[in-house]
């Protein structure tokens, strides 16, 4: 099963004959489209292609080219409900609701990530070095990280809304419980 699976995953990335909408027609939950799309080491790998039809021009811009939004111009910049953001590209969750905080910068923050799901690099572009912060299953461009944030980690995930997709509490608990039921 595995070997299969590596074939698969192999065949899909060398033709590039997977695109997003078929997985999606074919995948019975988020995890499946990630397995179809997934190499060796679990990271999600797509064309650039693939990527582009997938996104909006502006959530390309910036998760695939490093970009970033207008300050105040995301849709979860005031976002206050409960629940999970996601990586817009993969749908790995990334931050809990719970660790949102208010910074007054105009995007998104947060004071904690699990870091086995975002990944941090060097980013020396703009005359500037700063800690890239992307998701650890596809490389997507999230933000940064700063060394200013709140108690208890004094980090701040500074974070573009385009970046990332919510799922309500209620609505992951729903999914959970359903999936759980064996419906």
């Amino acid at each position: 099963m595995r070997t299969v699976f590596f074939l698969t995953a192999a065949f899909v990335l060398l033709t590039g004959c997977l695109d997003h909408e078929s997985a999606a027609n074919t995948a019975d939950d988020d995890t499946s489209v990630v397995r179809a799309t997934a190499n060796a080491d679990g990271k999600v790998v797509k064309t650039d292609a693939q990527w582009r039809e997938q996104l909006t021009r502006e959530q390309y811009r910036i998760t695939r080219q490093a970009g970033t939004e207008r300050a105040g111009s995301g849709k979860y910049n005031d976002h206050k409900a409960d629940g999970t953001y996601h990586c817009v590209c993969c749908g790995h969750d990334l931050f809990r609701s719970d660790t949102k905080f208010e910074s007054g910068t105009g995007w998104p923050s947060f004071h904690t990530a699990d870091e086995s799901k975002v990944a941090r690099r060097t980013d020396r572009s703009h005359g500037m070095v700063r800690t890239e912060v992307v998701c650890s299953r596809c490389d997507a461009h999230l933000g940064h990280l700063f060394r200013d944030g709140p108690k208890p980690t004094g980090l701040r995930y500074c974070i573009n809304s385009a970046a990332l997709d919510f799922v309500a509490a209620k609505a992951a608990k729903t999914k959970a419980e359903t999936k759980a039921a064996g419906e």
